[in-house]
């Protein structure tokens, strides 16, 4: 099954506590060409529960449509990836979280120790799965092998793959090895989406002319600034960009957040997020802190 062809070059990537559908939604009002949900356990899509399934609503800007899930029962993940075939239209498997609580249960990117396992992974899902199934790995754990996973990924019929390009250990310290991404590019004969280290929309063009990849995933220069989107892909196009203030940008985060009902904490979590960058922004995150409700929220960032 082959990989949509995106309209535009910058992808949000899936990030726990900070994709809602409120955020993904305004990532797409800005341009990004594809969102994911945060990633989710297979069993707790098996499981049926109400949080899951809040996780698991897609806005309509979302098409196409694009979940992604982790675990580390091959049975789970096939059963996981059945149960949302029909609801999204890009089904993408975690082999690169490099948290301590996945990787201790063999899941995200522990599983890149185990290439045998990541092909029989994906060769069942791309017999019994009629979505395309696509991969996001890291370098390796400790040693570099993503060359290695590429070549058995394809080999075995993903649509896509996304590298970030540290291995486990490193985690989010150092440099992406952008050289890797590019050999990685190379060597595929499928659409490659690099990652790691893009934070302006210059670095972006810069990063996308070097690799020569099909697409770029942004995942933490995003967080609080979903409008990056909208700049990258108006560099891209005009070799400009405009500013919009946090405060805009948040306000219109909040009032997809209430349209979507969100958890109250989910919205003070990502109220705190925007205000890097604002002026008197650590009086700001103590204050918001403190906030018992939205109307308190609202009157933090002066928002009538």
């Amino acid at each position: 099954m082959k990989f949509p062809k995106l309209k535009n070059k910058a992808i949000l990537a899936p990030m726990s506590g900070v994709t809602d559908i409120a955020f993904r939604e305004l990532a797409r009002k800005y341009s990004a060409s594809l969102t994911y949900t945060e990633f989710i356990h297979s069993k707790a899509i098996l499981h049926n529960n109400n949080k899951t399934n809040e996780m698991l609503k897609i806005s309509k800007l979302e098409k196409p449509s694009a979940v992604q899930i982790f675990g580390n029962s091959e049975s789970d993940i096939l059963e996981a990836a059945k149960l949302l075939e029909n609801k999204f239209d890009i089904i993408d498997i975690n082999c690169g979280c490099p948290a301590y609580k996945v990787i201790k249960t063999g899941a995200g990117s522990a599983l890149l120790d185990y290439p045998d396992k990541i092909q029989s992974l994906i060769e069942k899902l791309v017999k019994e799965i009629k979505k395309p199934i696509t991969i996001k790995i890291r370098s390796g754990v400790k040693e570099v092998n993503a060359l290695k996973i590429a070549k058995i990924a394809e080999q075995a019929g993903i649509s896509t793959l996304t590298l970030h390009a540290r291995t486990q250990k490193q985690g989010y310290s150092g440099t992406a090895d952008w050289n890797l991404i590019k050999k990685v590019k190379e060597q595929a004969n499928i659409p490659i989406i690099g990652n790691g280290d893009i934070s302006s929309p210059e670095q972006f063009k810069e990063k996308l002319e070097f690799s020569k990849v099909d697409y770029i995933m942004i995942g933490r220069a995003s967080i609080g600034n979903p409008y990056l989107f909208q700049q990258i892909n108006d560099f891209l196009k005009t070799g400009k960009y405009k500013q919009k203030s946090k405060e805009i940008q948040f306000k219109e985060y909040l009032k997809l957040a209430i349209k979507y009902n969100l958890d109250f904490s989910q919205i003070k979590n990502q109220a705190i997020y925007f205000t890097k960058g604002m002026e008197n922004s650590a009086k700001l995150r103590n204050s918001l802190v403190s906030c018992k409700n939205i109307e308190e929220i609202k009157n933090l960032f002066k928002l009538s």
